[in-house]
């Protein structure tokens, strides 16, 4: 159901503090806080003895000590404490997650601890760049599958009816568009010439006037999106790497879905622009805009689950679903090797 050997996003390094927090990730609980050190920590959220959920307990220093009966473990998992016996069984230490504080995220790796590399989290680019914007928000829950937000991510197509008052005009719905399958996911793009600025744009984009625009939809395994809008005046268009100085607007739209359970998703999203880097009503405004669109997105997309959950015909794939559905037959491909690779082992 899930490729394991990844990092996913478990919290905003907000969330994580000295009082210990359950998460959810792939199904499994999960307790996460700070060490002493200010280090993310992450383990399996039971106590051995009778699977109290751990962070029902408090953090004493470097340990954190259950809420029953006050067995202690180390930030590694390692039991260190059973009250009223010296003998410690190995049976007694619980799992623990690597994790790593990156991009004002905590990824978490909930594989094989030893292929742990912290090399291999998504990069982004310009988020520390002082010439570059930034805005976010709070993590977004959809009650669906995560495949069906990599699938929407892998649609440029449905901002023309779902996005009608934000980022969608007429020259969405039937622009061809490119697919290309790389090693680490799916690309779908396309550049539309002549067109309107989308609404939201407008206020954003420093020329007047139609423009040329780039859509390119980027989806990495298992569930890590980099969106690009690139608008310029029309007829500069059709080479995002040679861009008009100074008449060019860029928006690099990250958005990470942590699958919850198999009909949960949390969603952690931002965006870095070329434009404004300081101007907070700018952040404001764009945060505030893009989370109205993304509830655009979860309301289709709840009710996609529900219709895709209940249905009493076959469901039929258009030429718009090319992509997606490369993408899922590709995932489905690198998790089943997972499972073969663990079972041999």
């Amino acid at each position: 159901m899930y490729l394991r050997n990844t990092w996913y996003v478990a919290a905003w390094d907000t969330e994580v503090t000295r009082e210990p927090k359950q998460i959810k990730v792939l199904g499994e609980k999960i307790v996460v806080f700070r060490s002493q050190a200010g280090e993310p920590i992450a383990l399996m959220d039971a106590c051995p003895h009778r699977k109290l959920p751990l962070s029902k307990g408090r953090i004493k220093g470097d340990h954190i000590e259950c809420g029953y009966h006050g067995l202690t473990f180390d930030c590694s998992g390692t039991c260190v404490r059973v009250p009223g016996q010296d003998r410690i069984p190995a049976a007694t230490n619980v799992h623990s997650y690597p994790v790593v504080s990156r991009y004002d995220l905590v990824w978490i790796w909930m594989g094989d601890p030893a292929l742990a590399d912290p090399d291999k989290i998504f990069h982004i680019e310009h988020f520390d760049d002082p010439e570059w914007g930034i805005n976010r928000g709070d993590a977004i829950p959809f009650a669906c599958n995560y495949l069906y937000i990599t699938d929407n991510l892998l649609d440029p197509s449905h901002v023309a009816w779902v996005h009608q008052s934000s980022f969608g005009t007429a020259a969405c719905e039937e622009e061809p568009l490119t697919i290309t399958g790389t090693d680490n996911g799916v690309i779908v793009s396309r550049w539309m010439y002549d067109t309107e600025v989308a609404p939201f744009y407008k206020r954003l984009v420093p020329f007047e006037g139609n423009c040329d625009r780039e859509q390119h939809y980027e989806v990495r395994y298992p569930s890590l999106a980099y969106i690009k809008a690139i608008f310029v005046p029309a007829g500069l268009g059709g080479d995002a790497d040679n861009l008009p100085e100074g008449q060019y607007f860029q928006m690099d739209s990250y958005n990470f879905m942590t699958p919850i359970d198999e009909d949960t998703t949390r969603y952690f999203w931002f965006q870095v622009r070329n434009v404004s880097p300081n101007d907070e009503e700018v952040s404001n405004y764009m945060s505030e805009s893009v989370m109205h669109a993304f509830n655009e997105d979860r309301e289709i997309l709840i009710e996609v689950q529900k219709g895709m959950r209940d249905k009493i015909t076959r469901n039929v794939d258009i030429a718009i679903d090319a992509g997606p559905l490369l993408f899922r037959r590709r995932l489905q491909k690198l998790i089943a090797a997972e499972e073969n690779s663990n079972q041999e082992a």
